[in-house]
């Protein structure tokens, strides 16, 4: 009798946050401002697991990849080492790969290490020149970046968790010509220099996740690139903060019980960005016999990204856990990216 009471408790908390977050979403400010954030690439969704299902993570990995999305989600891991490997292959020939390793300390709480690099690729640089053609080439240059990070996480009961990230980002924007003096290229008195953009600024992330233990429903919050702002010449700006939450459940739970009901699993998430409106992602994923899993998903809100799909397989060798994921996000004007990952659990 008490389990049944409490069961309905969750239900109706869990019904509560769906509603409450919905509403938080729909009557956010309409101004909308862009184009006050730096570091972007710290942005980019890692995992091929959360990416097919429209970029749902907050509570749905129960991997070392959780620390790319929530620090509080690598407690819920089944293995006691975890080791991830991730690649995308993104818009505009861009790619980036990132690896991540968990250990769990058991009681203690769960510790993992991760690094993502970037990969832009080469670029032509130029320069303004008293020139026929009015410019002159510099040569070519790549511009880099990459973030490293540590993160903690505990699981208090079978019920809560909370996890801490705490990361440095770098990034090397190259070398550019300016002026030291003179006015313009055609000033007999005019002297170039050449500066370099480098930054490299530490970031934290805090998450929390929480178990009804009722109906699949988790509930998940995270508070991402929590930084001091970056100076680039006159201008000042922060790294991409954002604060966003997230609910899971199983919907066949609702209706019946068996192994359908608990291998079907919608979410969504609201994430609110320093820099732009509040954006809404819808996932679904199904288990097939816990060793095939499909997924999809939508994002809503963005300027390009939608439609996302993908698949995931699952393979136990004794102690020895396999897992291999594939992601297809469309991505407008751009076509469509593709992201892999590799994992192993012991």
């Amino acid at each position: 009798m008490k389990e049944g009471m409490s069961d309905r408790k969750s239900l109706i908390m869990g019904i509560f946050i769906v509603v409450f977050s919905v509403f938080i979403n729909l009557n956010g400010a309409e101004f909308v401002k862009r184009g006050q954030v730096g570091f972007r690439f710290l942005e980019n969704p890692v995992s091929a697991e959360a990416i097919g299902r429209g970029c749902l993570g907050l509570v749905s990995i129960y991997n070392g990849n959780s620390v790319f999305w929530n620090p509080a989600g690598i407690s819920w891991m089944k293995s006691l080492y975890d080791f991830s490997a991730n690649y995308n292959s993104w818009i505009a020939d861009i790619s980036y790969t990132s690896l991540v390793a968990s250990v769990s300390l058991r009681k203690w709480g769960v510790v993992a290490f991760d690094v993502l690099g970037m990969d832009y690729g080469e670029f032509y640089g130029t320069r303004r020149a008293n020139n026929e053609r009015g410019f002159e080439d510099t040569g070519v240059f790549s511009p880099e970046a990459y973030c490293i990070g540590f993160t903690y996480s505990q699981k208090v009961s079978n019920r809560f968790s909370y996890g801490v990230r705490v990361k440095y980002a770098y990034q090397d924007l190259g070398t550019a010509y300016i002026g030291l003096q003179g006015t313009d290229v055609d000033d007999s008195l005019l002297v170039i220099g050449r500066k370099s953009y480098s930054h490299g600024e530490p970031a934290v992330d805090v998450g929390a996740v929480y178990d009804f233990n009722a109906y699949g429903f988790r509930f998940g919050a995270v508070m991402r690139n929590f930084s001091r702002e970056v100076r680039y010449e006159r201008q000042r700006f922060p790294l991409p903060f954002s604060v966003s939450f997230s609910v899971v459940f199983n919907p066949g739970l609702f209706f019946s019980q068996g192994e359908f009901a608990e291998s079907l699993c919608f979410g969504f998430e609201t994430i609110h960005p320093r820099d732009f409106g509040e954006k809404v992602k819808f996932g679904l994923e199904y288990h097939y016999r816990g060793v095939l899993i499909l997924r999809t998903g939508y994002m809503y809100n963005y300027d390009e990204r939608g439609l996302t799909f993908g698949f995931g397989v699952r393979k136990g060798f004794g102690d020895v856990n396999l897992r291999v994921d594939y992601a297809y996000q469309d991505f407008g004007v751009f076509g469509g990216v593709s992201a892999m990952s590799f994992g192993i659990g012991f």
